[in-house]
């Protein structure tokens, strides 16, 4: 193999943006924080389905920023981004809802109050 086919083959892998990607990603970004924005300023919706509608939204961004700004997809890097990212993903959610698990374990087998005093 020459060096002039190792260079093309090494700058075909690179993730190509485009300026038309980076406005696309830039409206979305900007939508997806002024809808939030709004919903609190006004509060046409209860406090918990806000807070949910926000959580929700913020989802979203995180896909948008790592689209269009970060350029994660199956084929950047040999798929090896999205690799690691599901792995943290799946890590993150191992260790909270193991957590969660386990304080709610503590929580309901603590003994209450108005035991502890009677014991002897």
């Amino acid at each position: 193999m020459s060096a002039h086919h190792d260079e093309h083959h090494a700058a075909a892998e690179l993730p190509h943006a485009t300026l038309r990607d980076y406005v696309i990603g830039f409206v979305l970004s900007v939508i997806l924080t002024a809808i939030p924005f709004w919903l609190v300023m006004t509060m046409p919706l209860s406090a918990g389905v806000t807070a949910a509608v926000i959580m929700g939204f913020a989802v979203v961004q995180i896909i948008v920023h790592m689209i269009f700004f970060l350029h994660m997809n199956p084929k950047s890097e040999g798929g090896w981004t999205l690799t690691s990212l599901v792995f943290t993903v799946i890590v993150i959610f191992i260790m909270l809802a193991g957590s969660l698990w386990v304080m709610h374990h503590l929580n309901s087998n603590m003994m209450p109050q108005h035991l502890e005093q009677q014991v002897p």
